[in-house]
């Protein structure tokens, strides 16, 4: 999937006369993309659309008018566009109170590196183990917490995506305090399969 270039970002007025439509759809999309494993862990799974739609607010909210400022942007988040045979997601772990978050923060730290695809099933099965962007791990500056946002990226051969469209397609996590695991729908699989195809 291509990377988005300064010309696919639209200046402030622009995208003010298209976000309401933009941002249905967006919203639309990321109901097909977006995985729910457990209690408090949802995977969204990141496309040109989800980016560029993650950018424009960005720009928006930030009144970020420069092309330097844009630039700085799609350097951030480009590298959540996937290439064919690969998929990227943002991992949120989703938590409203302080108490939430003093009681799951440091327990799921390690949970970017603890989840996995199982692609199929019976002897059969396939894993594929998720790998955490090498930008957002070395903000990782703490051991003993873990971050609530993290992104991480899978990287499938062609017989897992082969795999991937026959299905049964499992999304899980092995962490150690978190042993949870979620099938994509068929619909999920259909749309990311977009993504590994090109």
């Amino acid at each position: 999937m291509a990377k988005l270039q300064l010309d696919d970002i639209a200046d402030l007025r622009a995208y003010e006369r298209e976000r309401a439509d933009f941002r249905r759809s967006v919203i639309d999309l990321k109901k097909k993309r977006r995985v729910h494993v457990g209690p408090v862990v949802t995977l969204l799974f990141e496309n040109a659309d989800t980016i560029r739609f993650q950018i424009q607010e960005m720009a928006r909210a930030e009144k970020i008018l420069t092309d330097e400022g844009i630039q700085t942007e799609l350097d951030i988040y480009n590298p959540l566009i996937p290439e064919p045979g690969h998929l990227a997601a943002t991992l949120f772990i989703e938590l409203t109170s302080e108490d939430q978050l003093r009681e799951w923060l440091p327990k799921l730290v390690g949970i970017e590196t603890s989840i996995e695809l199982r692609l199929g099933e019976g002897d059969q099965q396939r894993m594929v183990r998720s790998v955490v962007d090498p930008d957002h791990e070395k903000q990782l500056t703490r051991d003993e917490v873990t971050a609530s946002v993290h992104y991480v990226h899978f990287s499938l051969d062609p017989d897992d995506v082969e795999s991937f469209a026959a299905g049964p397609v499992e999304l899980a996590s092995t962490h150690p305090s978190y042993r949870h695991a979620a099938p994509l729908s068929d619909d999920a699989r259909a749309e990311l399969l977009r993504d590994l195809r090109g």
